[in-house]
């Protein structure tokens, strides 16, 4: 199976009697794909409800609650109260007892709690992305299943085509109409079309089989939506961007921990109060406990603290960079990949309007020769794998990013309320 450079497709040039009879059913596909009215609301709908109840999907919920629990935990008391009960046999009994509270001077439990809301806002934010990341794998499988079966159709209708034509040019060989060499050519013409339909067929086949992998069933509704790609995008600059937050996060959660290593060398003082009675005499007592920071002063753990901040503050702006490399490379690349798809397009649709009569009718009856026939027939099957290689790296330039970048949720939650408006409208 040839396919053909994106760069050299506009260098595409076809012969004045080029007919578009074979490819006119897969150029209406294409072109329907180019309406931003494109029905979303045929298989959007069912790909959420799917997507959100698939179980890797499921767990992020898990991890939510589990991460709500932490907070819970967090807040409650550092210390609890103890309490001490004592007896002492002598020649007048003593029996005590007494209790005590060390008192959080250093805000401990106030800053447990803050970490533990930061790491559950940075889970959040890593679901988000993850979420993201996991749908546009999901789409692609789609889009890759849906190019497959395009692709399948296509070398379907191609591999007829070859086998009518070797018949008529058997009977022609017969009546002398043909050579001997001109129907080998017909022959190997069919050879390579077998064989490229043999490939799409296992390319069907492994698309099936991602898409069931990925979403639990392979038979899903499923329309191309390459009229609704856009190049727009948040500033890669902001903290909200779902890809940057995490990152943000970690920098001032890396910041609360300093304050974290500060309150676990702070001195909390421990208040007692006792009452004893030895004999016929009742005494009481309040007592104060400081520890003495002599052995252990925490120093170190606060300067670890300290690196962690700067850490923290490094990787945020390598994910900046990063995302910010990412971005320039889409709003280059795509562009230039839609600009590309469209001139295909384009010359696609003026060469079927200047073809003035069936390339097969005309090697019929013999107007062209059988080296001219496969040639262009060679040509047309080159544009349209062409074409679709380019729609494929359309899909995968966008849902790249868009996943990276973690907007694609927000695209899709738009479109679905967009679809749900529509259908409630229709309904009333």
């Amino acid at each position: 199976m040839k396919i053909i450079s994106a760069t050299t497709i506009v260098k595409f040039i076809f012969p004045i009697f080029f007919t578009f009879a074979t490819l006119e059913t897969h150029s209406t596909e294409l072109d329907n794909n180019i309406n931003p009215n494109n029905p979303f609301h045929s298989w959007l709908p069912e790909f959420m409800d799917r997507f959100n109840n698939l179980p890797e999907v499921n767990v992020q919920l898990n991890r939510r609650q589990q991460a709500q629990l932490n907070i819970k935990a967090a807040s409650k008391a550092i210390y609890n109260p103890e309490l001490g009960v004592s007896y002492q046999n002598s020649t007048e009994d003593t029996y005590g007892i007494d209790i005590s509270q060390t008192i959080d001077v250093g805000n401990k439990r106030g800053i447990a709690t803050r970490i533990a809301e930061f790491e559950n806002e940075i889970l959040a934010s890593n679901i988000i992305l993850e979420r993201n990341e996991m749908l546009a794998s999901r789409l692609q499988a789609l889009v890759d299943q849906e190019q497959a079966n395009k692709l399948l159709a296509y070398q379907k209708q191609q591999l007829e085509l070859a086998q009518k034509q070797l018949d008529n040019a058997r009977q022609r060989a017969e009546v002398g109409d043909l050579s001997n060499v001109e129907l080998q050519l017909m022959q190997l013409d069919f050879s390579n079309n077998v064989a490229d339909y043999a490939l799409a067929e296992q390319q069907a086949i492994l698309a099936n089989s991602e898409v069931l992998t990925l979403l639990g069933e392979s038979d899903l509704p499923f329309t191309g939506f390459i009229g609704a790609l856009t190049t727009e995008a948040h500033a890669i600059t902001s903290t909200e961007l779902p890809a940057l937050k995490s990152a943000y996060q970690q920098v001032q959660l890396a910041k609360l921990i300093i304050e974290q290593a500060k309150a676990d060398g702070s001195v909390d003082s421990s208040v007692s109060l006792s009452a004893e009675r030895e004999g016929e005499e009742n005494t009481f007592g309040i007592g104060v406990s400081v520890p003495l920071q002599i052995r252990n002063n925490y120093s170190e753990a606060i300067a670890i603290a300290n690196q962690d901040v700067l850490i923290a503050e490094k990787n945020y702006l390598s994910q900046e960079r990063t995302l910010a490399q990412q971005q320039t490379y889409f709003s280059i690349s795509f562009p230039k990949l839609m600009e590309q798809y469209l001139e295909w397009k384009n010359q696609v649709q003026s060469s079927g309007q200047d073809a003035t009569d069936s390339l097969s009718q005309q090697w019929e009856v013999n107007d062209i020769s059988t080296t001219d026939y496969l040639q262009s027939q060679s040509q047309m099957n080159d544009n349209y794998i062409a074409g679709l290689a380019l729609e494929s790296a359309l899909y995968e330039s966008w849902l790249t990013w868009m996943g990276a970048s973690g907007q694609l949720e927000e695209f899709l939650n738009r479109l679905l309320t967009s679809t749900n408006m529509s259908q409630s409208v229709k309904q009333n």
